[in-house]
C-alpha cells in the first residue's frame, strides 16, 4: 500500500542476553509505518474475489466427491478424496513392545509407482518393525519431554534428548549416512540429522524433511502435545534409518529430521527458512496431535500488530480542550476494529487489547497503545485484512487529532496452511493401515482454526500437517485437560502411528516418481512457492 503521508521504517533488532549468558536469536526486521494525515484510501471487497471462486470450487469437488461415494456414511466418509477403499490389515494393536500394525496395499494408485509386491511392502514392513522394537524407547523420550516443559528458545532438555537418541541408535554415524548439526540456523535448540543413501545425487534424487516440534506453554506445560509431535518426527526418522541399513537399496534420496523451537509464541521455523531450512527441500511432513483423528483442517495465517497513538497531554478539568486524547484514538479504534468484523469473512480473526492509556485519570492522555492479532484462511486475505485494519488505525488518529505509529510482525508472521492433496491420500493410506480412519478435510469447520508455523513452510515447499487423536472428543488444545492427555497410553499410540505415517509417507515419496510428479503439480496449482518473506513489504 502506498501512502505520501507514510514514512516506513525497519525496525532491526540485535541479539540480546536473557541474563543467562545465552544470546538470543536474531530477530527479523520489523516494519514500521508513522502516519501524520492518512488519506481517505478504501480497501473494496475486491481482495476476496479470487478466494470465493477457489472456495466455490473446492466445495463444488467436495459436493461431486460425496454424491460418488453415497454408499459411505455421510458422518465418518473416509478422507480419501475419491480413492477407492484400500484393502488393509488390521495388525496388532502396539503399545510398550507389541507388535506395530501394518497392511498391504498402501495405495491403489493410478500410473507407475513401485508396485508393492516388488518390495516396497517388506520395506513398509520394515518400518513397522522399526517403530515397534523401538516403541519403549521412543515412549521415554515423550514422557520425559512432558515432564520437563520448555516454553520458545529454552528446549534444550528436549533437543538434546531427541538429538542424542539419534547418536546412541548410531553411534558412529556411518551405515547409513548420518550428519548431525546442533545447534542449527542460529537458533541454540534447533537441530538437523541428515540422512542419505549410498547412491545419492542431488541431481537425481529427492529430499524430504520431517519436522518436530517440542516447546511447551508458560504455565500451562504440554497443552499442544508438542512432546508427540517430537517423537513421531523422531520415530519415523529412526524408523527410516534402519530401513537403510538394513537394506541400503530401500530408496534412494535423502531425509532430513528438523527439529524446531518456539512454534507457539515466536515462529521458529520461519527464522529457520531464512536461515536456508528449506532450500533444495522437495516436501516436508509432520503431524500434530488433537482431539480426533482428520487429515486436514484450516490453518490460519496470523499477524502482529502494535500501534502507538500520540496526542498531547493537558489538565483534564482546567484546560482540556488543550490536548489531543491519545486514549480517544485507541477506543476509537477498537470499536472500529470490532465493526470491522461484520464485514470479513467468517474464519478471519482480530483480537485486541489496548495495553496502555495514560498514567493519570485527571491528565489527557498524551499516549496510547493497542497490541492487536489478525488471523486468515489464506494469505491474500491476510494481506487484505492487514490492510483493513490498518486503515481502521489511521482513521482513529485522522478523528482524535493524533499522529499514530503502527508495527507489524515484530514477531515474525505465520502463514497460512497449503495442504498438498497427493501426500495427504499416502498419510491416509498410511493411517488406515494401522486401524486409524482420519476424517476428511472440512469435518472440522473453520471458525475452530488456530495458526502454525507450519504454514511458512508450507507456501515455501509442499507439505502436509495432518492431526491426530490422544484426547476425548471436544478437549481443547492449550488447556491443561489437553496437556494431561499428552501423557497417556492413547498419546503413545498416537506417536507411534504417526512414526509409522510420515515413515510410510516419506518411502513413498522418495521412491515414487509419479507421485513426486503429483505433488509438484498441485504444490504449482496451488500458487507454487510464495515469497514470505517479502509478502506483506509492499503492502
Amino acid at each position: 500500500m502506498t501512502d505520501a503521508n507514510a514514512q516506513g521504517t525497519a525496525a532491526h533488532t540485535q541479539p540480546t542476553s536473557d541474563g543467562s549468558g545465552r544470546t538470543a536469536p536474531n530477530r527479523p526486521a520489523a516494519i514500521t509505518r508513522h502516519y501524520d494525515a492518512p488519506d481517505a484510501d478504501c480497501v473494496r471487497g475486491s481482495e476476496y474475489s479470487e478466494i470465493l471462486a477457489l472456495e466455490t470450487e473446492r466445495r463444488k469437488r467436495a459436493a461431486e466427491h460425496r454424491r460418488k461415494r453415497g454408499h459411505a456414511h455421510p458422518e465418518r466418509e473416509h478422507a480419501d478424496h475419491g480413492q477407492p477403499e484400500q484393502e488393509r490389515s488390521h495388525g496388532e494393536r502396539h503399545g510398550h513392545g507389541k507388535g506395530h500394525g501394518h497392511g498391504k496395499g498402501h495405495g491403489a494408485h493410478h500410473g507407475h509407482r513401485l508396485d508393492e509386491d516388488s518390495g516396497l511392502a517388506h520395506i513398509r514392513r520394515d518400518l513397522a518393525d522399526s517403530v515397534a522394537t523401538r516403541a519403549d524407547s521412543l515412549t521415554a523420550i515423550l514422557k520425559a519431554i512432558h515432564t520437563h516443559p520448555e516454553t520458545a528458545y529454552e528446549e534444550y532438555f528436549a533437543s538434546r534428548t531427541l538429538v542424542d537418541a539419534v547418536r546412541e541408535a548410531y553411534p558412529n554415524l556411518s551405515n547409513p549416512n548420518l550428519k548431525i548439526e546442533y545447534p542449527a540456523f542460529g537458533l541454540d535448540t534447533a537441530f538437523k540429522v541428515e540422512l542419505t543413501s549410498a547412491d545419492y545425487d542431488p541431481a537425481k534424487h529427492r529430499t524430504i524433511a520431517i519436522l518436530s516440534e517440542y516447546d511447551a506453554l508458560p504455565g500451562i506445560g504440554h497443552g499442544c502435545g508438542h512432546n508427540v509431535i517430537a517423537v513421531s518426527g523422531l520415530g519415523a526418522f529412526l524408523a527410516l534409518a534402519d530401513a537403510l541399513a538394513t537394506g541400503p537399496e530401500a530408496f534412494s534420496g535423502r531425509v532430513l529430521y528438523y527439529g524446531t523451537p518456539a512454534e507457539e509464541s515466536d515462529a521458529g521455523k520461519e527464522l529457520m527458512a531464512r536461515a536456508g531450512a528449506f532450500e533444495q527441500v522437495d516436501a516436508a511432513i509432520m503431524v500434530h496431535p488433537y482431539f480426533i483423528d482428520v487429515a486436514d483442517q484450516a490453518w490460519l495465517g496470523r499477524r502482529e500488530c502494535r500501534v502507538t497513538y500520540t496526542g498531547v497531554s493537558a489538565h483534564a478539568s482546567s484546560h482540556p480542550f488543550m490536548g489531543r486524547n491519545a486514549l480517544d484514538a485507541a477506543n476509537l479504534a477498537y470499536q472500529g476494529l470490532g465493526l470491522l468484523r461484520q464485514q470479513i469473512p467468517g474464519s478471519d480473526r482480530i483480537h485486541a487489547i489496548i495495553d496502555h492509556g495514560g498514567d493519570a485519570p485527571n491528565l489527557i492522555p498524551a499516549s496510547a497503545s493497542l497490541h492487536i492479532n489478525i488471523r486468515s484462511k489464506y494469505a491474500p486475505t491476510l494481506r487484505a485484512l492487514s490492510r483493513r485494519v490498518e486503515e481502521v488505525l489511521r482513521g482513529a488518529a485522522l478523528m482524535a487529532g493524533v499522529s499514530a505509529e503502527v508495527t507489524w510482525d515484530s514477531s515474525p508472521m505465520t502463514m497460512p496452511v497449503r495442504t498438498n492433496r497427493p501426500l495427504l491420500k499416502r498419510w491416509v493410506s498410511a493411517q488406515r493401515s494401522v486401524g486409524r480412519h482420519p476424517y476428511p478435510p472440512g469435518t472440522v469447520s473453520d471458525t475452530l482454526a488456530a495458526s502454525t508455523d507450519f504454514g511458512n513452510v508450507s507456501l515455501r515447499v509442499p507439505g502436509i500437517h495432518p492431526l491426530i487423536q490422544i484426547a476425548p472428543e471436544g478437549t481443547g488444545m492449550h488447556t491443561v485437560e489437553f496437556a494431561h492427555c499428552a501423557d497417556t497410553p492413547a498419546a503413545v499410540d498416537a506417536a507411534l502411528d504417526a512414526a509409522f505415517g510420515l515413515a510410510s509417507v516419506a518411502l513413498d515419496f522418495l521412491v515414487d516418481d509419479e507421485l513426486a510428479d503429483a505433488v509438484r503439480a498441485d504444490f504449482e496449482a496451488s500458487g507454487g512457492a510464495v515469497d514470505v518473506e517479502g509478502y506483506f513489504s509492499g503492502m
